[in-house]
């Protein structure tokens, strides 16, 4: 039975909220750049950027980047609306629609969202096929004349939910969380068909190298020359120090 009362949404979305922070809080974050200026918590992050990453992982940026002047796009679907109040509540302002089913009025929002903030797109979302990048986020970057940066995430060991067209991940309380980011790609203004494609597979092909390497990451706990702590961003926009520094500082637990 699919719920329909504006009320329940609104309970739902804050028990949502009150899960994710409890859950997700729990975890060990470590995170290897290639290019800390990608991350908006540091002051050197300069100008709106479109940031892509599988629909399986959406709890682990949902949980550490709110309040970092992002609009996320989440579907229609009935299913989602819950999802949208948990994200307005996270810090989040949330686009409703998508960008290549019948998506107008959201390829309208999200550009007018662009002008001031930067935006979250799974691009395999919201129904798949899983890790299968639509041309949707290459269209924007090229219109838009954003740079794309890729996030690929990895627990160590989650549980799957294996009937979820995703495989949708949940991991197992206090372990390891792994980010492994790219730096800012860019895309030609103005591309045809052809260009888009090109790029389309070139991402895709890339955010599923760096997801591979998040997963692997955390499930091995090795070390890396390259990795950091990665913390959540303080409410209220606060700035983490430098990202030149050695070592990120340390803000308010989460």
């Amino acid at each position: 039975m699919k719920i329909r009362s504006p009320w329940l949404f609104k309970l739902g979305g804050l028990l949502t909220t009150a899960a994710v922070r409890h859950w997700m809080g729990a975890l060990q974050y470590k995170v290897a750049y290639d290019d800390p200026a990608v991350d908006p918590v540091f002051r050197e992050c300069r100008g709106q950027k479109i940031y892509v990453f599988w629909h399986e992982y959406i709890p682990f940026p949902f949980y550490l980047r709110g309040h970092c002047n992002f609009a996320i796009l989440l579907s229609r679907h009935a299913d989602a609306e819950i999802l949208s109040r948990a994200a307005y509540h996270m810090g989040f302002e949330i686009v409703r629609g998508s960008t290549n089913r019948g998506g107008t009025s959201a390829l309208r929002e999200l550009l007018r969202k662009s002008r001031r903030m930067s935006l979250g797109i799974t691009p395999d979302g919201p129904r798949g096929p899983r890790r299968r990048m639509a041309p949707g986020a290459i269209y924007l970057a090229s219109r838009l004349g954003l740079p794309l940066v890729a996030m690929g995430f990895g627990y160590d060991r989650p549980w799957r939910i294996r009937s979820a067209w995703d495989h949708f991940a949940l991991p197992r309380p206090g372990s390891r969380a792994r980010a492994v980011t790219s730096g800012e790609v860019v895309v030609p203004p103005d591309l045809d068909r052809d260009g888009i494609e090109h790029f389309r597979q070139k991402i895709e092909r890339l955010l599923n190298r760096l997801t591979f390497e998040a997963e692997s990451w955390a499930e091995s706990g090795a070390r890396r020359p390259d990795e950091r702590l990665l913390y959540r961003c303080p409410a209220g926009r606060g700035w983490l120090p430098s990202c030149k520094t050695p070592e990120v500082g340390v803000t308010s637990p989460p």
